[in-house]
């Protein structure tokens, strides 16, 4: 790569940084996705590249085996870093705005029912009851209890729900505000069920003597609080003993949140705000749900359907 083009790239990468609040990860997965295209087409100057150039990159990228949604998103970190280049005045143009995306299917998100999560929720307080548990063994079950109706409630991503302060728990608020991608706010509900375990388990935290820290579920790993993969592992144990299916993961009870809520008509704005989705058309992956109600209620409810 040029110089030019590593003092592109790295500018692109600070106005990612700061204007959309990207997190590390992200950026270094732009640079990752970057460095690739830039190498493919190496002795072109960044001025020179055209359409066709852009094309035989997302050829090569077929040819390598990588899948429509991985080139997909390739393609979607060089359309970002072109458009950069002409409006900074970089660029006399935006070579990579007539590339049509590779084709690609969009899978529906994977749902429970409204009864899997209460067997789930059953299954958990059945667990954080139980007699004879040692003291360990009832926190754990308490915090698998609080996780599971705080994620249902709230429909939080995994890593702003391990990621939760302690004052989580102690809130009189029916709300929390949370703090999500690109350091934004929003608030998200909080039902009865959510405050009762969450105030369950800090009692038992107490007990312990580990309510001392920042975190609602404290860890002794690197981060201080709970990983995604432990909660993950001990959430599909759950799911098996409460006879679900092995798929079960934090991010299908986010799904469950949304999907559940559109069941029962709340409208897809509202549904976006509390997901935290900047973008609605990423909320839209749920109107199946929407469509699927649609169709009951002309069925049920119009003056001609009975006539069919």
């Amino acid at each position: 790569m040029t110089k030019q083009a590593r003092a592109r790239v790295s500018a692109f990468l600070d106005m990612l940084a700061a204007e959309r609040g990207a997190a590390k990860n992200t950026l270094e997965a732009y640079e990752r996705d970057l460095d690739d295209y830039l190498e493919f087409i190496a002795g072109k100057g960044l001025d020179g590249i055209v359409a066709d150039d852009i094309r035989a990159w997302l050829g090569d990228l077929a040819a390598r085996g990588l899948k429509a949604s991985s080139a997909a998103r390739r393609l979607s970190a060089v359309r970002q870093f072109h458009r950069f280049l002409y409006t900074e005045g970089l660029a006399g143009s935006d070579p990579s705005a007539a590339i049509e995306g590779p084709r690609q299917g969009r899978p529906l998100p994977k749902v429970v029912s409204v009864g899997d999560v209460d067997r789930l929720i059953e299954t958990a307080r059945i667990a954080s009851e139980r007699e004879g548990l040692t003291p360990t063994a009832r926190l754990k079950a308490l915090r698998m209890r609080c996780l599971i109706e705080m994620l249902y409630a709230t429909g939080l991503r995994v890593s702003e729900l391990i990621a939760l302060p302690l004052s989580a728990a102690t809130t009189r608020e029916r709300f929390l505000v949370v703090r999500g991608k690109g350091d934004k706010d929003r608030l998200v509900p909080l039902n009865d069920a959510a405050r009762e375990a969450a105030r369950t388990y800090l009692a038992a935290l107490k007990d312990a003597g580990a309510a001392e820290g920042r975190w609602l579920f404290p860890s002794d790993g690197e981060s201080g609080h709970l990983t995604r993969q432990a909660f993950g592992r001990d959430l599909k144990l759950l799911g098996g003993a409460a006879g679900l299916a092995a798929t079960l993961s934090p991010h299908v009870l986010r799904h469950a949140f949304a999907s559940h809520l559109l069941q029962n008509g709340a409208d897809l704005r509202v549904v976006q705000e509390l997901l935290g989705h900047a973008d609605i058309a990423t909320t839209q992956i749920y109107t199946h749900v929407l469509d699927e109600r649609l169709k009951s209620m002309v069925r049920d409810l119009h003056p001609l359907a009975d006539e069919n």
